[in-house]
């Protein structure tokens, strides 16, 4: 442990009440001994701006300005700061130079991990499997508040249609009942059931509203959609999340129906803060209040900080606006003192509930980070989240899984071999170049001949978070010789698809084939040799129509973190039995998109004997692949599906039989259709689903409660209904491929 002055335990016994009272009593009690300039500081967010250790800045840098804020108490958060000994360095400032010692939170965007990396969020998205993505955000927790962290920016759960965004990579998928799911699972993860446990750390729900949903799937974008997709498909992981008891929200950078979320009062104040009761704290995103100007919807800063204020946002991340402007606007009655004051008294508490008051050097261990970060603990659990994250999309002719011993496989493309690009996007704490690479992985299986070439490149340059991967468009160096290296083996293994970097935020794109010359060398490599194993990585569906007619085998392996090659070699091995479902559609083309399951009929659904139906002219309307989508090594057969009404709902079951010959997880699944409503319902929506182990030949009987949480809907003013009539429900393996059956219901 940092060593801690006795001057700084003198101090805090003085400054902290007794344990005695209340947190809300607590916060009151600080809250009446605070200046005003106080208050908002408490307001205010800085990114790190110096080496906590290193000289003190000096001159008049912006880095000097922030450092005097900080002595002055002006400074209530701080984010990108990291690692025990600077955080302990600056929240020694805070406790010991300020007039009242209110310690520091930091906050990082702790994703999909800390410096060890799990499967970025969409593919545990795809395991379907709430238990292991509460876990992994767990050990993203433990390993993260080891670092001296107490707040991830994170979970973010947008829920988005269109793959051309890159953020896809960062969520949870296209469906809000899955979404919910995963959102409070992932709270809870972060959480745990104390926060003053000094192994959790606050979450923080984003981007609140509509974000994923950005006009043409391009980032920052303007949203512009009903409110019935806005109270029934965008809003319900936010709800999730605050039900699960999450301590913050982070709204989001577009407009909602021309009024910027950061502004928006209607979204914070009335529906979060006021028809939710969500008491936690309300954080902008990057400068988001800043950009208020730029939207054209305030003045000057200033009045951003008015806007922004007034509507609901407690903490401003970057943009200077409170720190500089709101009390000057408190002193001319602008702003009303009691807006302030509600924000601060959310911040206070917060910092309550961690445990800060009580010991500002909780998260300072230095034996702790060492012991944690990059633990047995947490390489084993990224390792078996990353296996079930994998979904087999495709397997004629049983090409997998491969045998262990006397064959000649040939591994092919230049992702085989990284071992940066598995780790993903947003991973800022991670260390570059330490994934397992899918080559170590299959290496490790020693008893077959492996031979790896890497074939023309995918990308070149360099890997950079804050500029674009370079992709190759000409160099067709070393194709031939692959090509050659193909005709001899007895099967060909070839890792394909996006860069880390390729998707995340800043990473929309318009087109969702594979990069560069990456379907070409395919093509060339299947002509020489039919046996081909597809295994993709990527941070978001990719259109890829002729592999799927094409490539015997297919796998979606995305990007899957610090364990990627063990986890994709224990699949293609078959220690492991593939189980992951897709979170969201993958089109035909990047025509088709947005594209998802639960869409609505629209007044002309099908084939009519003249054009004029609801229709692509040059493709089918389905998709390449459904939502929920995902195979085995064996099958299932779904049979029996029964349904029993009550005056609650209706029960409903489904026998699955294991009809082939290995042991697997089935994820079954349950849609519904509320058929006639007053207003109009999606063809099919997800309403529950359950992940079963059966063995061969076994038959299981599964049984879902469909109640009124399942079964009604918001109105387009935001009231939860329930509606009697007829409704068709559906059971099955994925989206498509369902048992069906109507049933009348008459609620009393």
């Amino acid at each position: 442990m940092l060593k801690i002055s006795t001057f700084t335990i003198i101090l805090l016994f003085i400054k902290i009440t007794v344990h005695s009272q209340s947190i809300d009593q607590k916060v009151e009690d600080l809250l009446s001994r605070m200046t005003l300039e106080e208050k908002v500081g408490q307001m205010n967010q800085y990114n790190g701006f110096w080496k906590a250790t290193g000289p003190v800045p000096e001159g008049g840098s912006d880095a000097k300005k922030k450092y005097d804020d900080l002595r002055a108490g002006k400074v209530g958060s701080m984010l990108s700061v990291r690692g025990v000994e600077d955080v302990f360095a600056l929240q020694k400032i805070a406790v010991e130079e300020t007039r009242l010692g209110i310690p520091l939170m930091f906050g990082f965007d702790v994703i999909h991990g800390y410096q060890t990396q799990s499967p970025i969020p969409l593919a545990e998205a795809a395991s379907w499997d709430m238990e292991a993505i509460e876990r992994s955000a767990r050990l993203a927790a433990k390993e993260a508040s080891a670092a001296g962290l107490t707040w991830a920016f994170a979970p973010m759960i947008d829920i988005s249609r269109d793959a051309r965004w890159g953020r896809v990579m960062e969520g949870g998928g296209e469906d809000p009942f899955l979404g919910s799911k995963i959102a409070a699972a992932r709270v809870r993860g972060f959480q745990g059931k104390d926060l003053t446990d000094p192994s959790t750390i606050a979450a923080c729900a984003k981007h609140f509203a509509g974000y994923g949903f950005a006009e043409a799937g391009k980032e920052y974008n303007t949203v512009d959609f009903g409110t019935s997709t806005l109270f029934n498909v965008s809003l319900p992981p936010f709800k999730a999340a605050v039900d699960a008891g999450v301590s913050s929200i982070m709204n989001a950078f577009n407009e909602l129906n021309g009024v910027p979320a950061t502004g928006d009062s209607w979204l914070q104040r009335d529906i979060l803060k006021g028809d939710w009761g969500f008491e936690g704290v309300v954080l902008s995103d990057w400068a988001s209040i800043r950009e208020l100007v730029v939207h054209g919807y305030a003045r000057d800063r200033a009045h951003a900080a008015e806007i922004a204020a007034k509507a609901g946002s407690d903490v401003d991340m970057e943009s200077y606006a409170y720190v500089d402007h709101l009390v000057d606007l408190v002193k001319e009655g602008t702003v009303p003192i009691e807006v302030v004051e509600d924000a601060v008294r959310r911040v206070l508490k917060m910092k309550f509930k961690l445990g800060l008051f009580d010991d500002p050097y909780r998260y300072c261990s230095v034996e702790r980070e060492q012991a944690v970060t990059g633990s047995n603990e947490i390489m084993e659990g990224v390792l078996e989240m990353a296996k079930k994250s994998i979904v087999l999309l495709k397997n004629e002719g049983n090409l997998l899984p491969l045998k262990k011993s006397g064959q000649k496989i040939l591994l092919l493309g230049q992702l085989a071999e990284s071992k940066n690009s598995p780790l993903g996007s947003w991973r800022l704490a991670s260390i570059d170049h330490t994934a397992v690479s899918v080559l170590e992985g299959m290496q490790a299986y020693s008893d077959n001949e492996l031979k790896y070439m890497q074939g023309p490149m995918a990308y070149k340059g360099q890997e950079s978070f804050l500029q674009p991967i370079m992709v190759n468009e000409s160099d067709k160096t070393g194709l031939k010789e692959a090509v050659t290296a193909a005709v001899d083996a007895d099967v060909v293994v070839m890792v394909l698809g996006e860069h880390g970097f390729q998707s995340g935020e800043g990473r929309s794109i318009t087109d969702l084939s594979l990069p560069g010359l990456q379907e070409e060398f395919l093509k060339a490599v299947y002509k020489a040799n039919k046996n081909v194993i597809l295994v993709l990585n990527n941070g978001r569906p990719l259109a890829i129509e002729w592999a799927a007619e094409n490539i015997p085998a297919i796998v979606e392996a995305w990007q899957l973190g610090t364990q990627t090659g063990h986890a994709v070699a224990s699949v293609l091995y078959g220690d492991y039995n593939p189980s992951g479902k897709l979170p969201m559609t993958f089109p035909r083309n990047v025509g088709q998109v947005p594209i998802y399951y639960n869409h609505k009929s629209t007044g002309r659904p099908f084939p009519q004997p003249i054009v004029f139906w609801s229709q692509y002219i040059d493709v089918p309307n389905s998709p390449l692949f459904p939502f929920g989508y995902g195979l085995s090594y064996t099958t299932f057969e779904y049979s029996e599906l029964e349904t029993k009404v009550s005056d609650d709902g209706v029960e409903v079951s489904i026998n699955v039989t294991n009809t082939g010959s290995m042991e697997g997880e089935e994820i079954v699944q349950v849609y519904i259709r509320d058929k006639i409503a007053s207003v109009t319902r999606p063809v099919k929506e997800l309403k529950g689903f359950s992940k079963v182990s059966i063995r061969p030949g076994e038959t299981v009987t599964l049984i879902f409660k469909l109640g009124r949480a399942e079964l009604g809907f918001y109105n387009n003013q935001g009231k939860y209904v329930v509606e009697s009539g007829a409704y068709d429900i559906m059971a099955g393996g994925n989206s498509r491929d369902v048992l069906s059956q109507e049933v009348s219901i008459n609620w009393k």
